[in-house]
């Protein structure tokens, strides 16, 4: 027990009714010492960022800052069944993550009208899209780019799985649709609610994945043009992004958003910083198809929601800008690198190789580390980690627009939705046969019009491949609509019905989390 991956029975870590868990994973003495220290990190780096008025400040003016004390129950969530090498990557991301988190929210405090009042450092936030690439601020050094809705919204429902819901209820009593995407409607219910801080010299809002998604772009430009005096500006990324014709116009609106920070701000743009951030995502981006190329292989290393949540912060929020990101790359791909050459695997038994396919549910990203836990299904590689993987121009001006323009039309959250039907349905098979996969995990949002629209289309198309196809039906962020227990069902019903399988863990089949963080 403990030491060995499979030997703790992960499902008696919860008590049902219960906010916490009975007790911490045993792992064996090393890896437990590990886990404690990066335990004791994470409480550090929370710790110090308790010590500042401004944030302490914070605690009693935003509802959703309540949330950050579930940040430990977070990682653990994510760290599940971990052992060895696989735990250490998974910490070292998570650290980052962490530390990154935190460094946001430290700056919008510090600038915000309703608390810093630090009116030097607002003049220099552009205010960025939670789902927009942060790239654009990379030849831009004296400016710092920050997501409002990204520890407001996004992170939030990462931590404490019913979050937002006070958020979309306001939004809904204002008038909106309750069958609106969640995340949207969460991020127009911050806006009307006045929970967002005030800050920023101006903001780019982008077209980033639907009508929703613009819907409340509205409303957030309404107040802050109208009310707080923030000038915003609509990057419209074509949606067709497959196609040649539209590069020109997708440029274009590079420059023309890079002229309005100019504005703005009064700030130039710098080629030779541009560059430098370029050769950094270039390198990202090559530790990455790294990671990728062992999935394809019989031991996958690093894979799943923590793949997925860390190339979301790597790839979109940071960009290339922060060269610890790199040097953490490096560290992973050592790691796995080390885990493949001794085939050391993550659960004790591999069953299936599964891609998990469409916007997953944000209220429980933990769902892929119980896929592997309790079935033995491997999450080689989601939607929103399959993004853009070219390189981008180090040197050329020219090139370096329409590059950035790529970036912006490829954005997590739009580079499959939008497109047309190849990157969406024909993509899928085609990972499957590069993946080895004989599974699909296929993410059900019900709010999400453009992927429920070819429910059958999928369907049939699993068929004609011989692939299994579990869907997974929720609601993005609103746990009340669909709650974890359900997600877990659709999973359970499938193995036992039609595969005539056993749990590998059947502690975890069966689970009261209703409660818990």
């Amino acid at each position: 027990m403990g030491k060995k991956i499979g030997s703790e029975r992960l499902g008696d870590l919860y008590q049902p009714g219960k906010k916490v868990r009975k007790r911490r994973e045993w792992r064996g003495v090393k890896d437990t010492l590990y886990d404690y220290s990066r335990w004791m990190h994470n409480m550090g780096v929370l710790g110090k960022f308790m010590m500042n008025k401004n944030n302490v400040k914070a605690f009693f003016r935003y509802r959703w800052m309540v949330n950050y004390l579930a940040v430990p129950m977070m990682v653990d969530r994510h760290t599940a069944g971990l052992r060895g090498n696989h735990l250490r990557i998974a910490h070292t991301e998570y650290d980052l993550v962490v530390e990154d988190i935190a460094k946001l929210m430290q700056n919008m405090f510090q600038a915000d009208k309703n608390i810093g009042k630090d009116e030097a450092l607002s003049k220099k936030i552009v205010i960025l899209d939670e789902n927009e690439m942060s790239h654009l601020l990379c030849g831009f050094p004296n400016l710092i780019g920050l997501g409002r809705e990204i520890p407001a919204v996004y992170v939030s429902v990462l931590l404490q799985q019913d979050a937002v819901c006070p958020y979309i209820d306001v939004a809904q009593e204002y008038g909106l649709s309750g069958d609106v995407c969640p995340m949207p409607e969460a991020e127009a219910g911050v806006s009307i609610a006045d929970d967002f801080p005030i800050f920023g010299a101006c903001a780019i809002q982008c077209n980033t994945t639907c009508d929703g998604s613009m819907m409340g772009n509205g409303i957030m430009a309404r107040r802050l043009e109208g009310e707080h005096g923030i000038p915003c500006f609509q990057l419209a990324a074509p949606m067709r992004h497959t196609e040649d014709g539209v590069q020109e116009y997708a440029a274009q609106e590079i420059r023309n958003a890079i002229k309005f920070i100019e504005d703005c701000t009064g700030e130039k743009w710098d080629w030779d910083a541009y560059f430098e951030c370029a050769k950094r995502f270039n390198a990202e981006t090559r530790e990455r198809l790294e990671w990728l190329d062992m999935s394809t292989t019989e031991y996958p290393q690093v894979i799943g929601a923590n793949l997925a949540l860390y190339t979301e912060t790597v790839y979109m929020a940071i960009g290339g800008k922060v060269p610890a990101f790199l040097d953490a790359d490096k560290k992973i791909t050592k790691l796995a690198m080390d885990s493949y050459k001794k085939k050391e695997m993550i659960v004790p038994e591999y069953r299936h190789r599964a891609i998990i396919w469409g916007v997953q549910a944000q209220y429980y990203t933990d769902f892929l580390p119980w896929l592997q836990n309790c079935w033995g299904i491997l999450p080689l590689v989601d939607m929103l980690s399959l993004v853009s993987t070219r390189m981008i121009s180090e040197d050329d001006p020219e090139q370096a627009i329409y590059d950035m323009a790529h970036l912006y039309e490829n954005m997590i959250m739009r580079n499959r939705t939008h497109g047309g039907y190849k990157v969406l349905l024909d993509d899928l098979w085609r990972f499957c046969e590069q993946f080895n996969a004989d599974m699909v995990i296929l993410w059900e949002h019900m709010s999400c019009k453009a992927l429920d629209g070819m429910h059958g289309m999928f369907e049939e198309q699993a068929r004609i491949h011989g692939i299994k196809l579990i869907w997974a039906t929720h609601d993005l962020m609103d746990p009340r609509v669909v709650p974890r227990a359900s997600l877990r069902q659709d999973v359970n019903r499938y193995m036992r019905s039609v595969l005539r399988e056993e749990p590998l863990d059947p502690s975890l089949e069966e689970i009261d989390d209703g409660s818990s963080w």
